[in-house]
């Protein structure tokens, strides 16, 4: 691993693609979104994954994207870039590996191809190494998210593949239920590699772990709910903690109830950082589902956990 990697700890938020109300790119909101997450304690940013409708962007999109936050970062701001550069072509992910080296960006991330997946670690770590190897001065990682990518791999077992074929690999952001294969990964080879948990409704099972790091795209909206579980766990108060894991869960719930991730959009609006929409085929909240979704937040009882803009 490039020893100049730091380990990331603390919340790393999924950021939403700001668009505007034609569906096109809302690049002037980057800089506010990028200072409202610095505000509230976020020390990195996850972009144009699956809470960026990464999928969803042209190639152009992403890359226009991926530079503003740069730039964010690049005039003082605190919170590191990852970047996600795809996807289901590696030649597309090489150049945007390549473009986020230029531009500054942090470190990037590829994930398993969804459409022609590899059948097995070999692959996989093949897939990986060959755009990580376009970028060798930068940290790469993994994006695991079976239930999204189908690629259904353990990661212990490719950790032992890209280990040995990747010098520049640095960890993975692990999208998992997996706990055993999560811990496989944080002690792989003394712990060598930077594991980040993805799954913020079980974040108190992955600091049980050991875990440091998370990313995840509740991040976003309810940063000091998770600073508070962090902190709780951390001064031996399981019960208050498991509390505030409760809290995010019923948060979290509201995602499915109201049909499910454009529902962080409409978190978003709530705490005052209007997104927009998602792009088809998403389904956005209406007018009269936002208006039920405020009042279930409001009953929620949350509002000191509710990041500030």
């Amino acid at each position: 691993m490039n020893p100049v990697v730091k380990k990331y700890e603390g919340l790393i938020a999924a950021p939403f693609t700001p668009l505007d109300s034609k569906m096109n790119l809302n690049i002037e909101m980057i800089p506010v979104y990028y200072h409202f997450l610095e505000k509230n304690g976020v020390i990195g940013a996850f972009i144009n994954g699956t809470t960026g409708e990464g999928p969803s962007l042209t190639q152009k999109e992403k890359q226009i994207n991926a530079e503003q936050w740069a730039k964010c970062m690049k005039s003082g701001g605190k919170v590191r870039i990852i970047n996600l550069v795809g996807g289901t072509s590696y030649k597309e992910c090489i150049e945007n590996a390549i473009f986020s080296r230029e531009i500054g960006i942090s470190a990037i991330a590829v994930i398993g191809p969804y459409f022609f997946r590899p059948c097995n670690e070999e692959a996989l770590a093949e897939y990986v190494a060959i755009i990580g190897e376009s970028v060798p001065d930068m940290p790469v990682y993994y994006y695991h998210f079976p239930a999204i990518s189908g690629v259904n791999i353990k990661m212990t077992s490719f950790l032992q593949r890209i280990s040995g074929i990747l010098p520049n690999f640095s960890g993975i952001k692990f999208t998992h239920e997996d706990l055993m294969d999560f811990i496989g990964c944080l002690n792989f080879n003394g712990g060598i590699y930077d594991i980040l948990w993805g799954r913020d409704e079980c974040m108190l099972s992955a600091l049980a772990t050991g875990c440091k790091g998370f990313v995840g795209s509740t991040y976003n909206y309810a940063a000091p709910l998770y600073h508070s579980l962090i902190e709780t766990f951390r001064k031996g108060n399981i019960e208050k903690a498991r509390n505030l894991q409760f809290k995010a869960v019923e948060m979290i719930s509201l995602l499915d109830k109201y049909g499910g991730i454009a529902t962080g959009k409409a978190f978003m609006k709530y705490v005052g950082l209007d997104c927009g929409l998602f792009r088809l085929p998403v389904k956005n909240l209406t007018p009269e589902m936002y208006e039920a979704f405020s009042k279930d937040v409001e009953k929620l009882n949350i509002k000191e956990f509710l990041s500030g803009v």
